[in-house]
């Protein structure tokens, strides 16, 4: 990049959240967002971790309730054109369509087939359910861990030809180290497929598999006649985690209301709502895409991660907004080498 300082700092911080590694806090403080530009951005994130975790000042956040929450499609890692997990949703159909020749004629299995990525992205919610239902049931919960594991170490984004898993956010991953550097605890709370994020997520973000929260299907516990134990994927869904479902998901699988949330788009603003209707120091921020040249540039009318509606409310509440162009100065960690 521009000056081998910053490299190594950046190094350093993309280290420390890939393994959850703890960071000097004198350190953290100084040095801990390298690829963020100066600005008032950067200054609300840093003040915000400075007073929460001084002991003795007002607005002081005992540890156990350093609990931060982050979307991951868009917050976390690159979403367009299509999100992830329906680019691994669409290889399985390929690769599964021998086997149902009715599906060149019915959708959502047409579109994917034939390759239409607009049709793919206006399918909404009721075409990705069935997509789901006919590519990740009728497998175990490791089978089915490992189909995602093998195709994630071969697929490519469509644009930049470089595994999904390079296209993180370095800022990001250097926020999640930061926080973690002060004894927050860092979750992920996502629309995404929760047995979908899980194999990877440790290993990416230094999140691990039981701080994730996501939208989940059934599983139906089976013993074979070997003995062997197993869970088994099926066709129906136990719960969405987006929207309303997110603070609905905190609640259930953290038990602890976030004093620190990150999104991105319409789908995270009952989360920041839930995160700021809480007693004291508070910090909602929301990533707003408008780097077209490194990255993708889009908010109110788009089909992935539409920002509108959160975008109007962080406005109004005065939220953090992250203005992805004129606030980070590389996006990718692979900008460094």
């Amino acid at each position: 990049m521009k000056r081998r300082s910053l490299m190594m700092g950046m190094a350093a911080a993309a280290g420390a959240a890939a393994v959850g590694s703890t960071v000097r806090p004198g350190f953290a403080q100084a040095d801990g967002l390298p690829s963020w530009n100066d600005g008032p951005v950067k200054r609300s994130i840093l003040d915000f971790i400075a007073r929460t975790t001084t002991p003795g000042g007002p607005d002081w956040i005992p540890v156990p309730e350093r609990i931060a929450c982050f979307d991951n499609d868009g917050t976390l890692w690159t979403e367009q054109p299509i999100y992830v997990q329906i680019a691994f949703a669409v290889d399985r159909v390929k690769a599964m369509a021998p086997q149902h020749p009715e599906w060149r004629t019915q959708e959502p299995f047409r579109s994917v087939l034939a390759d239409d990525r607009a049709a793919l992205a206006a399918l909404g919610e009721k075409g990705f359910l069935q997509i789901i239902a006919a590519t990740h049931t009728g497998l175990t919960t490791e089978a089915f861990a490992k189909a995602v594991t093998d195709w994630l170490a071969t697929a490519r984004h469509p644009r930049f030809n470089r595994p999904y898993t390079d296209l993180v956010y370095q800022p990001m991953l250097e926020l999640l180290a930061l926080l973690r550097a002060h004894q927050f605890k860092t979750f992920i709370v996502s629309g995404g497929g929760i047995d979908f994020m899980r194999p990877w997520t440790e290993r990416v973000y230094g999140i691990p598999p039981e701080q994730v929260v996501g939208s989940s299907g059934m599983t139906r516990y089976e013993l074979r006649p070997d003995g062997t134990p197993v869970l088994l994927k099926e066709p129906r869904i136990q719960f969405i985690d987006d929207g309303p479902g997110k603070p609905e998901g905190i609640n259930q699988f953290i038990g602890r209301r976030p004093v620190f949330a990150f999104g991105n788009s319409d789908g995270d603003q009952q989360m920041l709502e839930w995160t700021a209707a809480g007693s004291g120091a508070r910090f909602m921020g929301l990533v707003h895409h408008t780097d077209a040249v490194r990255e993708y540039a889009y908010d109110r009318p788009s089909l992935v991660g539409q920002l509108d509606k959160a975008w109007d409310e962080a406005l109004r509440r005065h939220w953090t907004l992250v203005d992805m162009k004129n606030d980070w100065k590389v996006i990718y960690p692979f900008e460094l080498r």
